[in-house]
């Protein structure tokens, strides 16, 4: 009988607990059915805060199964499918790079400075009726207090095009750094070759893929290897990779490498994943990461440009990272 009483009272509580829930359900979606009818503006961001904390939780989730899977089978990061790879990359913010491919707990950098920004929230939001001041947070500073999972769907392009026009003003600056550099090369042909490859683009052509191979040699030696190159060449193209370049020379050319080489390491994943597979929305953003504004371009302009990145990019070995990062710009530029 002791079981029979515990067993029923268990079913009991649970049937009350059920009760509660479909309550609050409902009282919640007439409150929603509310605003949306009598404050549309203010339900837009109502509704982008409660999908951000879903997406966030959801996040969380994927990525603790992305790491169990590591441990379990003894997986290496470059050793992932292209879309693990890509989720784990995407646990950042405002369309940034800030993974290093040769150590995973960095891969979690990022994810960890998002859940830092987004604590402060989190905290303004536990009392009673508190999360419309968070929402009044969110309508006046989204870009700078919130990250990507609270931004509406028309934030996100609008902060892109934003991003993207800083990264786009560093490009020329790229250009001028490697013709000016071209002029110490000591062979007269390769150094012609680069030079008018420099020109070409500042005059608003695209260059060829046979073009930049022609060239490779010359960017996995002194002076166009990363490490070599000038302080502000390599802050210049920290901005492409959207890496502060406020540091000193020999962390910038560090970070600039490994995240490069990153970057090759997703080619290398999305090569054997193949195009096709990609949505437009994946296609845009693998586009975007590269160096390009993809913000409006339509499937088969991604998927030409991406093609054409992709038979550079697993073409080139480790040592010839300084032309992956200078291709980030030069098959951008006037695209």
């Amino acid at each position: 009988r002791s079981q029979e009483c515990s067993l029923s009272s268990r079913a009991t509580s649970r049937a009350l607990v059920a009760a509660v829930v479909a309550m609050a359900r409902r009282v919640n979606a007439r409150y929603e059915r509310y605003l949306e009818r009598s404050f549309p503006r203010f339900y837009v961001l109502y509704s982008t805060f409660t999908t951000g904390v879903q997406a966030l939780f959801l996040e969380v989730k994927e990525i603790r199964r992305i790491r169990s899977k590591m441990s379990q089978q003894r997986l290496q990061v470059q050793q992932l499918p292209y879309r693990d790879m890509e989720r784990l990359r995407q646990v950042r913010g405002s369309g940034r790079l800030v993974l290093d491919p040769d150590s995973l707990p960095s891969f979690w950098r990022q994810f960890r400075r998002d859940a830092l920004k987004a604590i402060p929230i989190g905290i303004i939001a536990i009392p009673p009726f508190a999360n419309f001041l968070v929402i009044a947070l969110m309508y006046f500073f989204p870009r700078q207090l919130l990250i990507r999972y609270f931004w509406t769907p028309k934030q996100q392009v609008e902060f892109q095009e934003v991003y993207d026009c800083i990264r786009r003003a560093s490009y020329p600056a790229v250009v001028q750094s490697l013709a000016l550099a071209a002029r110490s090369l000591p062979e007269p042909q390769p150094r012609e070759l680069l030079q008018q490859l420099c020109t070409q683009v500042q005059g608003g052509a695209r260059p060829h893929l046979a073009q930049l191979l022609a060239v490779r040699s010359l960017f996995s030696e002194s002076p166009l290897v990363l490490s070599r190159l000038q302080v502000d060449h390599v802050r210049a193209l920290s901005q492409v990779l959207f890496l502060t370049p406020h540091l000193p020379a020999i962390f910038l050319r560090h970070r600039l490498l490994s995240h490069v080489l990153e970057i090759r390491h997703l080619d290398r994943a999305l090569l054997r994943l193949g195009l096709g597979q990609l949505s437009e929305e994946e296609l845009q953003a693998a586009c975007y990461l590269r160096g390009l504004n993809s913000t409006h371009l339509d499937r088969a302009e991604c998927r030409a440009w991406l093609e054409q990145w992709l038979r550079l990019s697993c073409e080139l070995q480790a040592s010839e990272a300084s032309l992956l990062a200078h291709s980030m710009v030069l098959l951008s530029l006037n695209y």
